[in-house]
């Protein structure tokens, strides 16, 4: 059975299981990670050397980082719909996974650490601020790109969904006020319809 190691706290982790429960994979899950511990141990670090999570173990194969964990899940159990057949539509869907670790992610990281994990009188105000004016365009551009298509990579669900979903979710629980974007609330709506996504983008963060 799949093996995924990690905390339901952290985005990276929803990631891998949201992907395998919309795959509908069968995986035990092991708390790992900040308060639980684990990942410096040696056995951890053996199957992951950077101490993160998640890892995942599927037979003797260990995985590490949350996007490729995603891409093999997909190709693995969902090649031709979660992991398009075509190279055109399967970069297409790459292109959104890697601009949500390396865009979309790092511009609402300060806000998410300032607001959940900062107590209140140590918050810096300024790295909210910057937080929320590097956010709120590239949540436009999502906007915008949905407006065009039901999902990330076209007519249906793909593997590009699925980190962005666990952004929106991430960005969506800090106690922000936030423009309405009807493309992708509707976007949104329709994935936190779907039942795959339950114990995953119904939690509070933490």
């Amino acid at each position: 059975m799949l093996k995924i190691w990690g905390r339901l706290s952290s985005i990276n982790v929803r990631k891998a299981v949201l992907a395998a429960q919309w795959l509908q994979v069968p995986f035990e899950r092991v708390d790992a990670g900040h308060e639980f511990g684990i990942v410096n141990t040696p056995e951890y670090l053996g199957k992951n050397p950077n101490g993160l999570v998640p890892v995942i173990e599927d037979g003797g194969f260990v995985l590490w980082e949350s996007n490729v964990i995603v891409r093999y899940l997909c190709a693995k159990h969902g090649a031709g719909s979660l992991y398009p057949e075509k190279l055109e539509a399967r970069f297409d869907a790459e292109r959104w996974m890697d601009w949500q670790q390396t865009t979309l992610n790092p511009a609402g990281r300060g806000a998410f650490v300032q607001l959940l994990r900062t107590a209140p009188e140590k918050r810096n105000q300024d790295v909210i601020a910057q937080s929320i004016a590097a956010t709120e365009p590239l949540l436009d551009v999502l906007d915008a790109h949905l407006a065009q298509r039901p999902f990330m990579a076209g007519d249906s669900f793909t593997m590009a969904d699925i980190p962005i979903a666990c952004e929106i979710h991430r960005w969506h629980g800090l106690p922000l006020q936030r423009p309405e974007r009807p493309n992708l609330e509707r976007w949104y709506q329709g994935i936190l319809s779907n039942p795959a996504s339950r114990g995953v983008l119904d939690l509070p963060l933490s």
